[in-house]
């Protein structure tokens, strides 16, 4: 089965979630033809490259129920949609700017029965809604986008009441990006987490590849 990679590390799945993740399958490879959203040589690698790669972020953090997710810039649905199915009892708004990109993460979404997460033609510049956390995926340079998102993001007030959710990281920007990212974190230096998703999955594509967390005061 093309899921068998993602059952490999979340062998958790209900049978609720694990038929919404086959599903995305033939839903993608259609939508795909239709609106380009994955590169033609790469959609046969939906489940390592797209799928399983937009989990990285659900081995960084297991977001509590009630955690409100921003995903900035999520094209065709990632790393929003496999996060949506992993975390149900939490809230996933997706946003991007191409109304043709969005639209895609509409149709899979309302596809699989994915109540938690609504997608929105939208500029992040233009977002005006709270988070617990901003996700995106190698959309732009750290620095510009959290000068974006840094007015979405709930601000955790120590010793004094607060909405906030009880998650194991402070509330923030996870961010999926691979390279050399040294000039893009550098003022981020005494804040930032950098983890090699090789840690959690042991393929050699995601050698190189990085969850980078940065908490927002």
């Amino acid at each position: 089965m093309p899921t068998d990679i993602i059952r490999k590390y979340f062998p958790d799945l209900t049978t609720r979630q694990q038929e919404q993740m086959e599903a995305l399958d033939e839903l993608y490879h259609d939508w795909n033809a239709k609106i380009n959203v994955i590169s033609r040589k790469d959609i046969d690698q939906l489940y390592e490259h797209h799928v399983l790669h937009s989990l990285a972020i659900a081995k960084a953090i297991h977001f509590r129920p009630g955690t409100r997710i921003l995903d900035f810039g999520t094209g065709g649905g990632f790393p929003g949609i496999p996060l949506a199915i992993l975390f149900p009892d939490c809230e996933f708004k997706l946003i991007d700017g191409t109304g043709k990109k969005i639209r895609v993460a509409q149709e899979i979404s309302q596809a699989i029965g994915l109540t938690n997460c609504h997608p929105e033609h939208l500029r992040g510049e233009d977002e005006k809604g709270l988070f617990h956390f901003v996700v995106s995926r190698a959309v732009m340079p750290l620095p510009d986008l959290v000068k974006i998102v840094r007015k979405n993001i709930i601000r955790q007030q120590r010793g004094g009441k607060n909405d906030s959710v009880a998650n194991a990281l402070p509330n923030g920007i996870l961010c999926l990006k691979g390279g050399d990212l040294q000039a893009e974190t550098q003022p981020f230096r005494n804040l930032i987490e950098t983890t090699d998703i090789s840690t959690f999955f042991q393929e050699e594509w995601f050698k190189g590849k990085n969850v980078i967390y940065l908490p927002i005061n």
